[in-house]
């Protein structure tokens, strides 16, 4: 009896063991999605769109510079973070593939490696040389738009495939597989300035349209799912709305790509076409940015709406920051090409807002890493998409 008593009290004794400080580690990095992705996306498009400032503000070239670094060390460490997800919960990666509510996200991955060489091209020159910031930008351009071409087939192919859609479940975030392309030809335009005159140079730019084509035109079918899932079913859960943002990035993005492609155009294609694709800035660019404009005021008010009911942070913040940064982008090079001061003003209003975005969201995200609340098992998407 006695050996029997002591048998049934040494598991007690033995519960806590060395090991158990490290368990949660891996409980975390199980966590970590493709969307982490979003915070080197949000804090790359704050150096670029500081440097397309129609405007001089003294300290805010180098400021865009410390900016540009620390979204090239966030990338590295994202990368490395979601390399050993991969490795260590390769079902659990596997499974963001086959749900709805996650794979939209992985379009967030080609977008960080091209908005972080653009960053260099435009914020990174003064510490790394010209040399060396062309090198890593075709190295991220390369890989972010193969990537991003991908993610653009692989994912609508698994929404038909193998997710089970809801009817009225269209989210703001099926864009973000969709964009990278579009991101690809917003940026190409640093590296076609870079190229001789002749066919390759053309190449590019045509591609670079071709890629522009391919989001804005798959924006057009996309974005009235979401504005009829918004008018059937009513706003988004609370810790979704800020995703109404991401509506932006398309908009914003495709202005900006239009003006940056202008900007080339002369001494790649003939003069004809050259002119042509000036205007086309101009006539494309001007009735968007109105558009993002509205869309920016419906989903700052819906934003609102949802803090008074209580909305809490979560990643979904970060929404906040790469869309208004793209507008940002897009406004500066409206105002380039028309030169009207109302253009710059706005860029710089939006600037402002992407800053306090983005001081908001980087703030919230480390004290929800210390805290260990943004790393703890999410709350499955199942239950959240049924609002």
């Amino acid at each position: 009896m006695a050996i029997h008593e002591r048998t049934l009290i040494r598991p007690p004794i033995t519960r806590p063991d060395a090991a158990a400080p490290a368990a949660p580690k891996r409980p975390a990095l199980r966590a970590f999605g493709p969307n982490w992705y979003a915070t080197v996306m949000g804090t790359a498009i704050l150096a670029s769109a500081g440097e397309a400032l129609p405007v001089d503000v003294p300290g805010l070239r180098g400021a865009c510079t410390v900016v540009w670094a620390l979204s090239a060390v966030l990338l590295v460490a994202v990368l490395t973070a979601r390399a050993g997800h991969w490795r260590h919960h390769r079902d659990q990666a596997r499974a963001h593939l086959l749900d709805p509510a996650v794979a939209p996200f992985l379009g967030c991955l080609p977008m960080a490696l091209l908005s972080v060489g653009g960053a260099t091209m435009v914020a990174g020159t003064p510490v790394l040389g010209e040399r060396a910031a062309l090198v890593v930008d075709v190295v991220l351009y390369s890989a972010g738009s193969l990537l991003g071409l991908v993610v653009a087939v692989t994912v609508p192919y698994l929404m038909v495939v193998r997710h089970r859609i809801e009817a009225g479940s269209a989210a703001p975030a099926w864009l973000l597989p969709l964009v990278p392309p579009l991101v690809s030809a917003s940026v190409g335009p640093l590296l076609i300035q870079k190229l001789p005159a002749g066919q390759g140079r053309e190449a590019l730019l045509l591609g670079c349209y071709a890629m522009f084509g391919l989001t804005v035109l798959a924006t057009l079918a996309v974005l009235p799912l979401v504005l009829a899932r918004l008018l059937h079913h009513g706003p988004l859960p609370l810790a979704l709305t800020p995703t109404l943002f991401l509506v932006l990035g398309p908009l914003g993005q495709s202005t900006t790509a239009v003006n940056q492609l202008a900007d080339v155009a002369p001494g790649t294609v003939g003069a004809p076409y050259a002119s042509g694709l000036g205007a086309l800035a101009v006539l494309y660019g001007v009735p968007v940015m109105g558009f993002a404009l509205l869309w920016l005021a419906l989903s700052v008010a819906l934003t609102v709406r949802a803090a008074r009911n209580g909305m809490g942070f979560a990643m979904t913040w970060w929404g906040f920051t790469f869309p208004v940064g793209t507008c940002v982008t897009g406004a500066a090079g409206l105002a380039r090409h028309t030169g009207l001061h109302a253009f710059g003003w706005l860029a710089e209003a939006l600037f402002v807002c992407l800053v306090a975005a983005w001081a908001v969201a980087g703030t919230r995200t480390v004290r929800g890493l210390l805290g260990g609340t943004l790393l703890a098992p999410p709350v499955r998407p199942a239950a959240v998409r049924t609002a």
